[in-house]
């Protein structure tokens, strides 16, 4: 039997920003989605309060061991007004993979996307509809039992936040500079680089701050073992046009499955591109930078959708892609999933939920 959401009714709602300079996650809405677990019971009480703070033990387990997950999702104001999701329940089943391993209890993957769709609904007139523009959707689960021992929490909360947002990287489409880190590792295999744990993006912290200190938008990571191989970019998975054929890492448990990753893959088959899904070392990627067959360079994820490459820095050699300008792919690329997004164009895929109203 589904849970009934319960709701509290905030005394005054906030101010909302100016859509037309929203940044990426700086505003919140009024309201947020939590629901709580507890051994005993399960998952239990869900319901849309204020968003506000919260109150936890000193003690609480997430502090001291780190049980915490997201997910990261989009809400669109459609062509004709209404609001759409973008393969959402992708989102729901790496949440619960996620879940998987860090020892969290699965949520009712149909339960949470209602709840959602329901907590958007309350908040409709916080979905910006400028060019570039999303309600940015943020589910998390982390442990807050107030113990000190080292196993899996028996006590969990849930909350979903939302943030109206624009680009990314502010100019959405004008190339980025990426610098190719040495030093450190982001995950390795048999780890947990292939689930969205808040660990993975705390351990990254220290290379995103000496690229940025030398004029860099993001890191590409590669291979802990033989640091050769491309993995993914810190925000973002990879993929290079060379000599006609697109190709990007394969998964292989240290690689996020990117939902954006995955649909870009669909339409190049779809379109009959060549795109393979392999190991590829940086070496290869320069080489074909040498021969003039890298054509170009782009990340996908749902924050950026896609972004284009301009420069690659890897041992001290920067390599310029397309002249600093977007590919055509990329391009294409990108006004199609954002005018499948937005309900501009066609979905052939069936990628897209609308937003109506729920009984859940």
């Amino acid at each position: 039997m589904k849970q009934e959401i319960g709701f509290v009714q905030r005394e005054v709602l906030k101010e909302k920003p100016d859509f037309s300079s929203l940044g990426f996650g700086k505003y919140f809405t009024d309201y947020m989605f939590v629901m709580d677990y507890q051994q005993e019971i399960g998952w239990f009480d869900p319901r849309i309060t204020p968003y506000e703070p919260l109150t936890l033990e000193p003690s609480a387990m997430v502090f001291h061991y780190g049980q915490a997950i997201f997910e990261g999702m989009k809400a669109y104001k459609a062509a004709d007004g209404t609001i759409q999701l973008f393969r959402p329940e992708k989102n729901m089943k790496r949440l619960n993979e996620s879940c998987e391993r860090l020892c969290i209890p699965q949520i009712d993957e149909d339960f949470l996307l209602e709840a959602i769709k329901q907590l958007i609904l309350t908040e409709k007139d916080w979905v910006p509809d400028g060019e570039g523009t999303s309600l940015y959707i943020r589910p998390f689960i982390f442990s807050t039992e107030p113990y000190l021992g080292v196993r899996p929490a028996k006590q969990y909360k849930l909350l979903v936040i939302l943030s109206p947002s624009g680009a990314y990287y502010g100019d959405q489409l004008s190339p980025v500079r990426i610098y190719v880190e040495e030093q450190y590792v982001r995950a390795v295999i048999g780890g947990v680089g292939h689930v969205k744990t808040a660990g993975n993006y705390a351990a990254s912290l220290k290379a995103q701050e000496k690229a940025d200190e030398n004029g860099f938008a993001q890191i590409l990571w590669l291979d802990a073992k033989e640091n050769k191989y491309v993995e993914e970019v810190g925000s973002m998975n990879i993929f290079f046009k060379i000599n006609g054929e697109v190709v990007t890492p394969r998964l292989n448990g240290s690689i996020l499955p990117g939902v954006t990753r995955d649909s870009v893959i669909e339409l190049l088959k779809y379109w009959n591109i060549p795109v393979r899904e392999e190991r590829i070392s940086i070496e290869e990627v320069f080489a074909a930078h040498a021969r003039g067959e890298l054509e170009e360079v782009f990340g996908a994820g749902t924050a950026a959708v896609i972004s284009p490459v301009g420069e690659l820095t890897w041992n001290e050699h920067a390599i310029a892609i397309n002249d600093y300008k977007i590919g055509e792919l990329s391009q294409r690329i990108y006004d199609e999933m954002t005018g499948i997004q937005l309900g501009k164009k066609e979905d052939p895929f069936n990628w897209t939920v609308k937003v109506e109203q729920v009984e859940v």
